[in-house]
């Protein structure tokens, strides 16, 4: 029997592969989109997943929010999460928007820091 570290190890790999092709989808297609990344505690695992997309600035975070692309980067969320084998989850809960130019003013570019505090 496969131990659980084994499971989550697997597991992260998968939801690695698949959000990265999300990633590279996203940034062919939503202008000022730079990349993303996901945090995760397996103990309270999927609710405790969370997936940042991020901007390269405010103004174009505001702007691809505004104009409806933050559903397509839902979307392809949703869809790296199935190939993943992952439950689904509400996507409102689970996927955050974010610029480096917002990390850079408030944590002065730290994004493990600001992503703990989320």
């Amino acid at each position: 029997m496969p131990s659980p570290k084994r499971d989550n190890a697997r597991l992260e790999r998968r939801l690695v592969a698949t959000l990265t092709d999300a990633c590279e989808t996203a940034k062919a297609e939503i202008p000022g989109f730079d990349w993303l990344t996901h945090t995760v505690d397996y103990a309270t695992f999927p609710h405790s997943l969370r997936i940042t997309w991020v901007f390269d600035t405010r103004a174009n975070k505001d702007h691809a929010l505004s104009t409806g692309a933050d559903q397509r980067m839902r979307e392809l969320t949703a869809a790296a999460l199935l190939e993943a084998d992952v439950a689904p989850i509400p996507m409102e809960r689970c996927v955050r928007f974010d610029s480096e130019e917002e990390c850079q003013a408030q944590q002065g570019g730290d994004w493990r820091r600001r992503l703990a505090r989320k």
